[in-house]
Formats: structure tokens, sequence, C-alpha cells
């Protein structure tokens, strides 16, 4: 009767394996010398421009600093203040209706005008170039001129309306047209959301369409039994990218109603968040309340952010999955 021992492969095997990965080849290291040298500059950006700033305005947040003075330890004082300020929970309120404004008609506007672009042929080049311009165009600039065309009185945008019969609101002075008008502003900075849009439309099979054109499928079923699925990650993309710019708006909402010409019809419904946020920064000097509000913004849109991705990805459809 013989009998069989078995013998660990504790050492045999693996030995020589995890040797391989201590004795690395000069090669090997010499390539990851290479590799950190070029992701060098964007790390060395990243702790200079954007780490450091958000520990430094965290250590700020638990301060009084009004900038002419040393900061003073005040605990959670400042985000006990963010509760009681009727005015963060209004722009914290405006900035949310602004971006569910915002976000699906800009998903549907980008959408439409990359589908239209599909079909130009020849001239795509130019129109896709005509169309990522305003990207370009800084967005003071764009949010001065549609000052000018949301003129309820003298305006073009209302001049072209009144040709079909409709008589314009006044965009820039009634309370209710306030956050739709910053969303109609929005539009003009589409044009990187049309270009990955146009990329995502070519990359759709066509095989599938003319299957479905066999089984007598119209366009309606088309779109959105095929064109939507195939390009939903690309959709999905776009809509947590410009939910976060939502979030984070600015300039337009600042040149529009609360620049130095404009102070007089600045209203409660045009302020949004990071118009608050600047104003406490640097008109009221308190700077240890304005990094509060950072983090309670850095938080929000983390949870936003976090519940897109939990919801959204059941819905997407990606290459190689089933």
């Amino acid at each position: 009767m013989t009998t069989t021992v078995e013998r660990p492969v504790t050492g045999g095997q693996a030995e020589p394996a995890r040797r391989r990965r201590l004795h690395r080849s000069p090669l090997a290291k010499q390539e990851d010398r290479a590799g950190w040298l070029f992701v060098s500059p964007w790390v060395i950006g990243f702790l200079i421009f954007t780490a450091g700033p958000m520990i430094a305005s965290l250590v700020l947040s638990f301060t009084d600093y009004q900038m002419i003075q040393a900061p003073r330890a005040v605990g959670l004082e400042n985000y006990r203040e963010l509760f009681d300020d009727p005015r963060v929970l209004k722009s914290l309120s405006n900035t949310f209706v602004y971006a569910a404004m915002f976000v699906p008609l800009g998903t549907i506007f980008a959408l439409v005008l990359a589908m239209m672009l599909q079909r130009v042929g020849r001239a795509g080049g130019f129109f896709r170039t005509a169309f990522y311009l305003p990207e370009m165009t800084p967005a003071v600039a764009a949010a001065a001129m549609f000052l000018l065309l949301l003129n309820g009185q003298q305006g073009l945008v209302n001049k072209v309306l009144g040709w079909v019969g409709i008589n314009g609101p006044n965009w820039t002075t009634d309370p209710n047209w306030l956050k739709p008008s910053l969303a109609v502003v929005s539009l003009w900075t589409l044009g990187g959301t049309v270009v990955i849009y146009l990329a995502a439309l070519n990359g759709v099979p066509k095989q599938l369409y003319e299957a479905a054109e066999l089984d007598g499928a119209g366009p309606v079923t088309k779109l959105f039994r095929i064109t939507v699925p195939m390009i939903s990650g690309a959709l999905f993309f776009t809509v947590i990218t410009n939910t976060i710019a939502a979030m984070q708006m600015f300039d337009q909402a600042y040149t529009m109603f609360y620049g130095p010409q404009q102070k007089a019809a600045a209203s409660e419904e045009s302020l949004v968040y990071m118009v608050y946020l600047f104003q406490n920064a640097f008109q009221f000097f308190k700077m240890g309340f304005a990094s509060a509000m950072a983090w309670l913004l850095f938080v929000i849109i983390l949870l936003i952010t976090f519940i897109q991705f939990r919801v959204g990805n059941r819905y997407v459809y990606y290459h190689g999955e089933r």
C-alpha cells in the first residue's frame, strides 16, 4: 500500500513570482521613473492649486477670518451659522432650481444639435468648429452679450418673438424669469457636450438601424430603442458633469445681476450659491464662513454624484457587457 504525501505549494511556485516582483529589471524601473516624470507637472499642480487650497479652506472653515487679522478658532460656529442664515438656504434653492432647468434642457438641446450635425455631411467639420467656438468665449463676455439680447424692452430675443405674435417676458427683471434666463444663457456653453454626443452617435452600429427598419420601426422608436440606449454612457457622463457645473455656476449670474452696473436690478431670485459664497468671501470678508459654505457645497455635490452613479448605472449600456 502506497501513501501519497501532499506538499504545500507555499515556497516552490510562489517564491519565484515574488522574487520577480521584488527584483525588477532596470528597464522597468526606468519606465516607472519616466512615467512619474511625465505626470509630475499634474501632480505638482494638483498639490499646489487643488489639494493645498482645499486643506487650507477646511482649516479656515473652523475659524473667524476676516483677512485683516489672524484667524481665530471658533469650532463649528460657521457650520451652525450656515443653517441659521436664510440667504444660504435661498441661494441653495435657487441653484437647485437652476440645475433642474439647465441639465435636462441642455441635454436635449445638445443631443438635437449633435443629431443635426451627424446629417450635415462634408460640411460637418465647419459646423463642429462653429458649435464649439462658444465654449472658448469668456463666460463674462457671453453673459454681457445675453444681457443685451434678453433686455425686456429693446432685446433682440423679444423682438424676434414679437414677429410671431409672442409678447416676450422681462427676462432680466421679472423675478419669475431670472432663473430661466440663466438656464438659457448657459446653453451657450454646450459645445463640448455636442461634440461628445456626436462622437457617441457616430459609434452606433448602422446594422441596428437597418434591422429596425426591416422590422418596421419608425424614427421615434429607433431614437428611444437604439440611439438613446447605445449612447447612454455619453449621456450619463455629461449629465454628471453638467450637474456639477450647474451647482457651481457663478460667472453668468454675477455678470448679469451682481456686477457693478447691475446691483440695482439684483433680486433674491437670482442669488445662486456661488455668488453668495463670493459675497461672503470678498465683499463681507467673512472668509471662514465662506470656507464653510464651500465645504457644504462639496458635500452636496458628492451626495448628488453618488446618487446619480447608483441610479444611472442601472440604465447605462457598456460595450462588451451582457
